[in-house]
């Protein structure tokens, strides 16, 4: 596959071959979904927590004595039968996570850049850099017509670059060792820059 390759400021830059193993699949609902919920899970904090009755406060003495009474038998108001008594069986932190074989994530990477590549939302950029101001990068961004896109470069992200674009609604920079599929498939415009695209097919082949 072949794509042409744009500048910043608009201007072509030449074209790069995309090896079709990695931009040319057939993109698979299902493993995206697999990865996107494995992503998710695991980000997940898990920190949700009840009272059970012996965290609530309240007295252990016994309400009123075990018979006699003509009402049921009950212990100390922590029950959790009882208004503001201890919760049963509630939440408790927890993590999430589950276990994904790394064949799946990497065909999931695979997948959704292919997806990408055949909706036509995928931009090759000869570099992201030589922009420091927020202001005249969000001119180009518009120019470029990219609303909500994300941006993965190679190894490192140009510093200048990155703090232009920290500013600029749905605009993300990633590392290509930062790239995966929940960031990639929920933006409109995936743009590679050509050091990206070297270091994606190195980590995917």
């Amino acid at each position: 596959m072949k794509l042409d390759v744009i500048k910043l400021d608009g201007g072509k830059a030449g074209s790069v071959d995309l090896g079709d193993d990695i931009f040319g699949l057939e993109p698979r609902a299902d493993i995206l979904h697999r990865v996107v919920r494995w992503q998710r899970n695991k980000a997940m904090a898990g920190t949700h927590k009840v009272k059970t009755r012996s965290e609530t406060s309240y007295s252990t003495k016994k309400i009123y004595r075990q018979k006699g009474t003509g009402g049921a038998r009950h212990g100390d108001r922590n029950a959790p039968i009882f208004r503001k008594g201890g919760i049963y069986k509630g939440p408790t932190p927890r993590s999430h996570a589950h276990e994904l074989p790394k064949k799946v994530r990497k065909l999931g990477l695979c997948h959704a850049l292919s997806a990408k590549a055949r909706a036509g939302e995928l931009v090759i950029i000869e570099a992201a850099e030589g922009v420091s101001k927020t202001r005249e990068l969000a001119r180009q961004v518009a120019n470029l017509g990219w609303k909500r896109a994300l941006v993965i470069d190679g190894a490192e992200v140009n510093g200048d670059f990155a703090r232009a674009a920290a500013n600029i609604e749905g605009l993300d920079v990633l590392p290509s060792m930062g790239a995966n599929v929940y960031d990639i498939l929920r933006r409109d415009t995936l743009v590679l820059t050509r050091a990206g695209v070297e270091a994606l097919e190195a980590r995917l082949k």
